[in-house]
């Protein structure tokens, strides 16, 4: 994922059950790449789907999916990761342009966003996840011969461990602008994990650094069980999401960064498919209804 990805578990980097999240948002973004009328395109996502055998089945393609645009999870759950990998490309993008030339991605998963995006050519981007997951990617690239746009450095560390030493020790400048990402993470993190990410996030930024990353409303997340998507996700594919999910109270994150000189937004997806003109719109019983974007801009010390 993002996020969530394999872990080194396997012949294949896989195991059954936080690991195959990451290769569910690949083959979502697969199947956005050859939409015609896709919002964002990554060549690389079949490719990790297809190396790892649990999920050979899965369709990368639109014309594979059953029911097409009807599937709750091929169809309208990868809309969904089509819209998030869209908008958040364009926010990194966007920081770059405003002058941030450091990149840090949170549980970096099977993202190919160092490989994908037309980066300044004195951007670094920083990926931070488990050595397993950052050597299946790697495994994976190599065979497609791909070659990142942008000096792209692998920090091999777990998130709940001291990836603060592992970043800065891999070459993050403290006293230069960043654009931060995490992209699916925090719904699986503790909250003193997420609280932790923000505090050091805050630290290490300096003024005209960004942040984005994505919450759920707090709520009893029981309540949306029998939601089609996931429901079709646990049927189709033997994914409980809501078993995965941390069930804790979770912190009020955006406005942590409001208190410590951020300038903060929150938005909701179907926000971005008005803009879009395409992408998830609300529906009864909808597993998205809590699911909101975070963007944060630090503007002073």
């Amino acid at each position: 994922m993002v996020g969530t990805a394999p872990q080194n578990t396997g012949e294949d980097g896989v195991d059954a059950g936080v690991g195959l999240t990451a290769l569910l948002v690949a083959a979502a973004r697969a199947i956005e790449t050859y939409r015609p009328d896709s919002l964002a395109r990554d060549v690389y996502a079949e490719h990790f789907v297809r190396a790892a055998p649990a999920c050979a089945a899965w369709p990368v393609r639109t014309h594979q999916v059953p029911d097409g645009d009807g599937n709750p999870l091929w169809g309208r759950f990868a809309r969904y990761f089509g819209l998030r990998t869209r908008v958040l490309d364009d926010f990194l993008l966007d920081s770059v342009r405003a002058g941030a030339r450091q990149v840090v991605l949170f549980g970096a998963g099977l993202d190919t966003r160092a490989f994908r995006l037309d980066w300044p050519p004195d951007c670094v981007v920083y990926e931070i996840d488990r050595e397993g997951v950052l050597e299946f990617k790697h495994k994976v690239l190599a065979e497609v011969s791909a070659a990142p746009k942008a000096a792209r450095v692998t920090v091999p560390v777990d998130l709940r461990a001291g990836w603060v030493a592992a970043l800065t020790d891999a070459g993050f400048d403290t006293a230069a602008p960043s654009a931060w990402l995490a992209e699916g993470l925090l719904f699986y993190l503790p909250s003193a994990a997420e609280t932790y990410l923000i505090d050091m996030v805050d630290r290490l930024s300096t003024p005209g650094s960004a942040l984005a990353y994505e919450v759920k409303l707090e709520k009893d997340l029981l309540e949306y069980r029998d939601s089609p998507l996931y429901t079709a996700t646990r049927q189709q594919i033997g994914i409980d999401l809501l078993h995965l999910f941390d069930k804790g109270p979770r912190p009020d994150s955006a406005g942590d960064l409001a208190g410590r000189g951020w300038s903060t937004s929150v938005h909701t997806p179907f926000e971005f498919t008005h803009r879009h003109g395409r992408g998830p719109l609300p529906e009864q019983n909808d597993a998205l209804e809590g699911n909101r974007w975070v963007f944060a801009h630090k503007t002073r010390p």
